[in-house]
């Protein structure tokens, strides 16, 4: 988990990379300042791994106010004047950008600055490990051990992974392939259903129109590549009429 903040003197633009950045799972945003004077009592206080700064702001510009700072933590350069690009990577900046940008734009920096912070350079075979009935991820800075039996389904993001345990409030969200955990979970006692989803078989209890229902307000579609698996394995259960 990075620790974050974004630093913008308008309001409406501020919100929008706020937003952004609680789309992002291994974003934390600790706080969304409108001036650098602002954002430098929160970056004197430690533990900011990231910026999204603006350039064009009064009294103290992004830049002069990256230049000031020593540790600087890394920073992605947000404003609306092309002008800057140059003197914001000679402050070895993660990326530089240009407004208006959407949201695939800052995941995208984002993605750059975690893989310099170095949380994406684990070895192949020390992101998952297994140990009989349970299995140890990498979360937050964490090695995190969950009891395969509480699984209750996985989801996918690109390259992170939501493992959602029976009991707990928030899914651990660990850098890890669909493949690669699917590889480490029994195949008896999970099926995945979908390219984003595979659930523990034990947990089902409803299904509906090719969704599984768990906890009546979460909906997981059994996609067409899957349907034949996941019905041979419901028609060996059920009991019905013929």
């Amino acid at each position: 988990m990075l620790k974050c903040i974004a630093i913008d003197d308008e309001p409406l633009a501020l919100g929008q990379i706020k937003s952004y950045i609680e789309r992002i799972p291994f974003l934390e945003l600790v706080n969304a300042c409108q001036s650098a004077v602002e954002a430098m009592e929160c970056v004197s206080k430690g533990n900011i791994d990231l910026m999204f700064v603006d350039i064009n702001m009064p009294d103290l510009n992004g830049l002069d106010f990256v230049k000031s700072l020593n540790p600087c933590p890394m920073v992605v350069f947000t404003t609306a004047y092309s002008e800057y690009a140059i003197e914001g990577f000679k402050v070895d900046a993660i990326d530089y950008l240009l407004k208006p940008f959407g949201y695939a734009d800052l995941l995208k920096a984002a993605n750059k600055a975690l893989k310099q912070s170095g949380t994406m350079k684990a070895e192949p075979d020390s992101d998952i490990r297994e140990d009989g009935d349970y299995i140890f991820v990498k979360a937050d800075y964490k090695i995190v051990r969950i009891r395969i039996k509480d699984i209750k389904y996985v989801e996918s993001m690109s390259e992170y992974v939501r493992i959602y345990v029976e009991g707990e409030p928030k899914p651990v969200i660990t850098l890890l392939t669909m493949r690669k955990l699917e590889d480490a979970l029994p195949e008896k006692e999970f099926m995945r259903v979908h390219r984003s989803y595979i659930v523990n078989l034990s947990k089902i209890t409803e299904i509906s129109r090719m969704r599984i229902i768990f906890d009546k307000d979460v909906y997981i579609p059994v996609g067409d590549l899957y349907k034949d698996k996941f019905n041979e394995y419901v028609e060996r259960f059920y009991i019905g009429k013929d």
